[in-house]
């Protein structure tokens, strides 16, 4: 995992580098998918791990991971791992649409998406705090 750590800064430079060299736009268009494709590995990598990424996230604010937060923080990470691999699948699919359709989807919806997927967690997480059950 610590290769990863220090390879993946790396692979996004180049690939930002060649995208943004390359004379033609549609070279362009792969740079969602790439960003996309990275986020989901890190997620989905994590779950291999000792903790997963968002486990390591509650733990750097303070949170303490007793059983019940440990289970939903795992159970979150799998959401996240799904909904990063749909939205994978969405911009790579957007390549092959108008560049409207492209800009419109990479641009704005996806990032509408994430927030509210970034939301409604959130909202959970109180209720589940305010119940007592995390």
């Amino acid at each position: 995992m610590r290769k990863l750590k220090t390879f993946v800064p790396i692979l996004v430079t180049f690939c930002v580098i060649f995208l943004f060299y390359v004379k033609r736009f549609v070279f362009l268009k792969f740079y969602p998918p790439i960003c996309n494709f990275i986020i989901f590995s890190i997620f989905f990598g994590s779950l291999f791990c000792k903790e997963t990424i968002i486990q390591k996230f509650a733990r750097a604010c303070g949170d303490k991971l007793d059983k019940p937060v440990w289970n939903y923080t795992r159970n979150i990470t799998y959401i996240w791992c799904i909904f990063m691999f749909i939205n994978l699948l969405i911009s790579i699919w957007t390549i092959f649409m108008p560049d409207k359709i492209w800009i419109l989807y990479n641009g704005c919806i996806s990032y509408i998406l994430i927030g509210l997927l970034f939301a409604a967690e959130y909202i959970v997480r109180i209720i589940l705090r305010k119940r007592e059950l995390i």
